[in-house]
């Protein structure tokens, strides 16, 4: 037996073969390469997600270009688009004209109003309406109204063929998205109203629609709290106008209905602003009889 000379504390003693390097067994070399391996494949894996990244990055990133330079147009910042009103003043509808996107919008914001919705022939002689605008539509093979409407707590049609939805209860107006809103209940039980139309923006993000071609686009909108209702002053695809929406800072919008369903405005100066074929005084068609209207009005 071997004798071992003296070591120190600080020194410490390998017992096993002294001549030579210790042998590896064949299993822990095996282990150490494929754990070698696993580091390896994991940095060339990094790598190429970086290159990916940086290759996404710059495709998303337009190029400087000559010819057809890429612009953003900067959403519009102004906290409140309507002019700010005394609460004595007697209601009006205040009109105001832009352009966003090449597109020219006219916007109708209601003052010391309430805004409810009405169902039948709308009288334009009612001195107490500031503004009233179609809502709903109408099916083409019944006459029904299309999607769920309820009309001062009552339920006149259900349905969810549109997930936009516009609320009335206790004097507050709800704009939204979602398929099944509570706000439908909580208007029959507290005499409110709701309709459903197709939306436009939800929570400022755009939402494409089924609905195509061109025509004179309405909607109603809430931006920052500020409800109003907007039409354009040319023909344009429902993408477009959605875009345009977002655009102007609109945080939730719903569709009216366009083209030329008739409507009206009353300006501060008591002047009436008419759009679309006011059909039931020209006698070209008569409307249908569920022919619904959101209408506001003045609360002085």
């Amino acid at each position: 037996m071997k004798e071992f000379k003296e070591i120190r504390d600080d020194q410490i003693r390998i017992i096993g073969q002294e001549d030579g390097p210790r042998n590896v067994s064949r299993p822990l070399r095996i282990t150490l390469l494929v754990v070698a391996g696993i580091m390896l494949l994991g940095a060339l894996l990094f790598l190429l997600l970086r290159r990916h990244d940086a290759a996404r990055e710059t495709l998303e990133t337009p190029e400087p270009s000559y010819f057809e330079p890429v612009t953003t147009v900067p959403t519009i910042e102004m906290p409140w688009i309507g002019e700010r009103v005394d609460s004595l003043t007697a209601g009006f509808t205040e009109i105001r004209d832009t352009t966003i996107n090449d597109i020219p919008l006219r916007i109708y914001i209601p003052h010391n109003a309430q805004m409810t919705l009405h169902v039948g022939r709308m009288n334009k002689r009612d001195t107490t309406v500031i503004f009233a605008a179609q809502a709903a539509d109408v099916r083409a093979d019944n006459g029904g109204i299309v999607g769920a409407f309820v009309l001062r707590g009552k339920p006149l049609s259900w349905g969810l063929s549109k997930k936009g939805y516009c609320a009335v209860i206790d004097g507050q107006v709800t704009i939204g998205v979602a398929e099944n809103s509570p706000l439908f209940e909580e208007a029959t039980e507290k005499e409110g109203y709701f309709f459903r139309q197709y939306p436009l923006v939800d929570s400022g993000t755009l939402v494409d629609n089924v609905l195509k071609g061109k025509s004179i686009r309405r909607g109603i909108c809430d931006r920052k709290g500020e409800i109003f209702m907007i039409e354009t002053g040319t023909t344009e695809s429902l993408h477009d106008f959605a875009q345009a929406l977002v655009d102007l800072g609109v945080d939730q919008a719903i569709y009216l209905v366009g083209s030329t369903a008739y409507g009206w405005a009353v300006d501060k100066q008591g002047e009436h602003h008419e759009f679309g074929d006011d059909n039931y005084y020209t006698g070209r068609r008569r409307m249908p009889p569920n022919t619904s209207y959101i209408v506001w009005r003045r609360i002085r």
